[in-house]
């Protein structure tokens, strides 16, 4: 029995080592780590610009943001989403904020609490477009100090600066997948204009000459060129010739989009083709937020007395591929500014309320969303024809 005993256990011991060389030849091993493939790079890279109208502090927009549950942000909190979604979200700025060396704020000449550039950071705009009639409201000390608050806020901004350089020069912001965006501002309207001393604060001029030089200077140092200009008719719904004339140079001179602003209401969105180039036009974005046309009565007025509570969005799509950067695709998505100073004014409602609404279907109320889906299909007659 033994020696069976024996047997048997020599026999496992051989079958053992058997198996143990057979196995070791086998490389279960793992891979160095070098070793391991890396996955290949995406085919493609889509990067999203979202530029929005006129942001105007009037005293009524300032007496809500006060009294809202979370200030200015409240104020905008269903587009926040959008602005945050994007790559880059970009306004424009039609006030000082400049509570320490401006007035308070009176009809036809704005003053914003500090807080805004705040919100503005908190809710997802990036940049702002500070080159507009407005800028000067609180002179000279007024652009320094806006400029201080949206600095400290970390909202950078294109259109005004300390000196003649800085508010003419373009800012470039890299963005995902190493996409370089130039951005810059210029008005064509001023209400107040102290540009004097190429070494104080300034704000950019629009003058055609040497923004068509600008932006084919920086059309060599980034992959797309987007501007914020300051045009046009207050009020009218088309683009004068003037506005036409000057969105076809800059896009021959290289720029892909140009953001409009000031009619304070929409005016059409096109593709502009120019000088071998193909561009992105908004001629007017409208009013992101103010207190215009508050006493419209969308039960009995005409849908135009609504005009200047219309707003768009205008969404840009860069493609990053092998071949480069290229501007895949824009268009303009209707907002709306929802105000009840009918209801406060007869005293049903305690509080000021002025906030931007998305024109797409939601859970409202009956009421609102059939105001919303008429304010659209208004709003999207006059971006982009009957």
């Amino acid at each position: 029995m033994a020696l069976k005993r024996n047997l048997r256990n020599f026999f496992i011991w051989i079958i053992s080592i058997w198996l143990v060389s057979v196995f070791s030849n086998l490389n279960f091993h793992e891979k160095p780590a070098d070793d391991i493939p890396t996955p290949p790079p995406p085919a493609y890279i889509d990067v999203t610009i979202v530029a929005v109208g006129d942001l105007i502090s009037h005293q009524d927009v300032q007496s809500a943001a006060r009294y809202a549950e979370n200030g200015w942000a409240s104020l905008w909190e269903e587009i926040t989403p959008l602005f945050k979604s994007a790559d880059l979200a970009m306004a424009n700025l039609e006030t000082p904020i400049a509570p320490n060396t401006g007035k308070p704020g009176i009809p036809f000449c704005f003053n914003a609490s500090n807080d805004l550039a705040q919100a503005l950071k908190e809710t997802g705009v990036g940049l702002v477009f500070t080159a507009n009639n407005h800028a000067y409201d609180q002179n000279v000390k007024g652009v320094a100090e806006t400029l201080e608050h949206l600095d400290a806020s970390g909202v950078k901004y294109t259109g005004s600066g300390l000196n003649r350089g800085a508010a003419e020069s373009p800012i470039i912001i890299e963005l995902r997948g190493g996409v370089k965006v130039a951005v810059l501002a210029r008005t064509d309207i001023f209400n107040n204009n102290l540009n004097q001393r190429d070494d104080r604060p300034w704000v950019a001029a629009l003058d055609i000459y040497s923004d068509e030089r600008a932006v084919k200077e920086i059309r060599q140092q980034a992959d797309a060129v987007i501007i914020g200009v300051h045009w046009g008719n207050e009020y009218h719904i088309r683009p004068s010739q003037r506005q036409r004339e000057i969105a076809a140079r800059l896009i021959a001179a290289g720029a892909d989009a140009i953001v409009g602003h000031h009619p304070h209401v929409l005016q059409p969105f096109e593709w502009v083709e120019s000088g071998g180039r193909k561009g992105a036009v908004a001629f007017s974005l409208g009013n992101f937020l103010s207190n215009q046309d508050r006493m419209y009565k969308p039960a009995s007025d005409a849908p135009e007395g609504g005009d200047s509570r219309d707003g768009g969005a205008m969404i840009i799509t860069l493609r990053k591929d092998q071949e480069g950067v290229k501007l895949l695709d824009a268009r303009v998505e209707p907002l709306w500014t929802d105000n009840n100073w009918a209801a406060h004014n007869s005293g049903n409602d305690a509080k000021r309320v002025v906030r931007v609404l998305k024109t797409t279907p939601g859970q409202r109320g009956a009421e609102m969303e059939d105001l919303l889906a008429l304010r659209r299909k208004h709003a999207l007659e006059r971006l982009y024809g009957d």
